[in-house]
């Protein structure tokens, strides 16, 4: 993966993250908020029917079968009460009141009287005149069941002659839970998506925003026939290359620093070779050691120019979206070509380059961009192949792509350089000179892969060396 879309990604990632972190928070802290919120109603009802039964209303065995009576009616009734989207149509509230030893006098379900409660939190709490509050399961496996409880004390003649406690279950108001969590989680992906979007209306509109449909509208006039599968093609490209835009605007500036960086480190060392040459011929030297020193200024600064010409080539394949011209090429023919380019340097080491290729096999693509590519391919083999050795060519067709395989027989890929193969400045020592490259052959080669919607390759070869494969689409019948 290239440092821009590793940028891009990581900005993106970051995004996502920050957003599930708030999300998580405010999802986990929506129980504590809604219990809160019931509590207090709990708490305001348990002090109301305090102050009814403190009330003189005859004996208390009485004032017990009123409430009885209250709530059997209370729990028959049936209502429709639509709070939000839940449409509540029964009471759940519990009810209960015990005595000063903690015994349950009346019970509004009627499944607890006569049993012993003073150990209870909330009636412990309430007979000694403190607030007292708790949570139980009815079913003890069953987080479902779990009922909230708050008790208050009944005072008469200054003194507890007994708690009131009301009970409510958390599933009567577990339902606004969860739909206020899924709205939110809703929101939260939505979020995202309109991120994403966002910054693919802003790399179309405010980037380049004509560019890409006058790309395309050139493209269309080029064509000789309509063909509804090419123009998909080609409109998924031009997508494609709004996100690159688009990653482009978001990371450009690191993606400049970390040019600058290397561009500096890299040149950095012949100039300075550059410089102390230059000192030293003030000095007075024999003329031998002067001609010495001249031409390691003229071979650095040589090394400086190819340097900055590659930079400026790549640096112009990589601002492209698409190709300006393109039409059905020889492949077989450009690779030959390039064989010949490369076939002098190759047999003064005596490397011997063996071509397999078929016949005229068509690519749809810049014909002098690909034999940069295939020439930049082969120009690495040879470097890397020790001497009196072989390089295979070979050219193949699958399905409707063209695989172009470059070998030698060199000592291969180091593990470590595996993953940094295609960095830009990233360079290996050529075995039989122990010089470095510009770094900048193999990233040059990638570009132009992209270009031409293929793609390239290079990893250890089985038996020794290394091998390179290009793939690339087949040109138009």
């Amino acid at each position: 993966m290239s440092t821009r879309n590793r940028i891009f990604l990581g900005i993106l990632l970051i995004y996502i993250f920050s957003v599930g972190y708030v999300l998580h928070y405010i999802i986990e802290d929506l129980d504590p908020r809604y219990r809160e919120s019931a509590e207090e109603s709990q708490v305001e009802t348990a002090y109301l029917l305090a102050s009814i039964i403190e009330q003189d209303l005859g004996t208390e065995d009485h004032q017990l079968e009123i409430l009885q009576g209250s709530f059997r009616s209370l729990y028959a009734k049936r209502f429709s009460a639509q709070i939000y989207s839940l449409n509540k149509t029964r009471v759940e509230m519990r009810v209960y009141v015990t005595d000063r030893s903690g015994h349950v006098l009346f019970d509004s379900t009627g499944r607890a009287e006569g049993q012993d409660f003073s150990r209870w939190k909330d009636v412990h709490g309430a007979l000694r005149g403190e607030y007292g509050a708790r949570t139980t399961r009815d079913v003890e496996d069953d987080p479902l069941t779990s009922v909230m409880y708050v008790s208050v004390p009944i005072r008469r003649n200054g003194e507890i002659s007994g708690v009131v406690s009301v009970g409510k279950p958390v599933l009567s108001f577990g339902q606004f839970v969860t739909n206020a969590r899924h709205k939110i989680i809703g929101a939260g992906v939505s979020a995202v998506i309109a991120f994403v979007l966002l910054a693919l209306i802003v790399s179309l509109w405010l980037v380049r925003p004509f560019g890409f449909i006058g790309d395309y509208i050139r493209f269309v006039r080029r064509q000789r026939t309509f063909s509804p599968r090419s123009l998909v093609r080609r409109a998924l490209v031009m997508i494609g290359s709004a996100w690159n835009e688009m990653r482009d605007a978001l990371a450009g500036r690191q993606y400049v620093s970390e040019y600058v960086q290397a561009l500096t480190h890299e040149i950095k060392s012949p100039l300075s070779a550059i410089r102390g040459a230059a000192e030293l011929l003030q000095e007075p030297m024999p003329e031998e050691q002067r001609t010495r020193f001249i031409g390691n200024i003229t071979r650095e600064s040589l090394r400086i120019q190819s340097l900055v010409d590659r930079l400026l080539e790549l640096a112009s394949l990589e601002a492209r979206r698409a190709l300006d011209t393109s039409s059905n090429v020889d492949f077989s023919r450009i690779i030959e070509d390039s064989v010949q380019t490369v076939e002098a340097a190759a047999q003064r080491r005596g490397i011997r380059i063996v071509m397999s290729l078929p016949g005229a096999e068509q690519v749809e693509g810049d014909a002098f961009l690909l034999q940069r590519a295939v020439a930049n391919l082969l120009d690495n083999a040879v470097d890397f192949s020790p001497a009196a050795s072989q390089i295979e060519v070979s050219l193949a067709r699958k399905g409707r792509r063209l695989m172009l395989r470059i070998r030698d027989h060199g000592a291969g890929i180091p593990d470590y350089a595996v993953e940094r193969i295609f960095d830009k400045f990233y360079s290996l020592a050529r075995p039989h000179s122990g010089r470095k490259s510009s770094g900048l052959g193999l990233a040059f080669v990638r570009e132009i892969a992209e270009l031409h919607h293929g793609q390239i390759s290079l990893a250890n070869a089985h038996g020794g060396g290394a091998e390179a494969v290009l793939t690339l689409p087949c040109g138009k019948a």
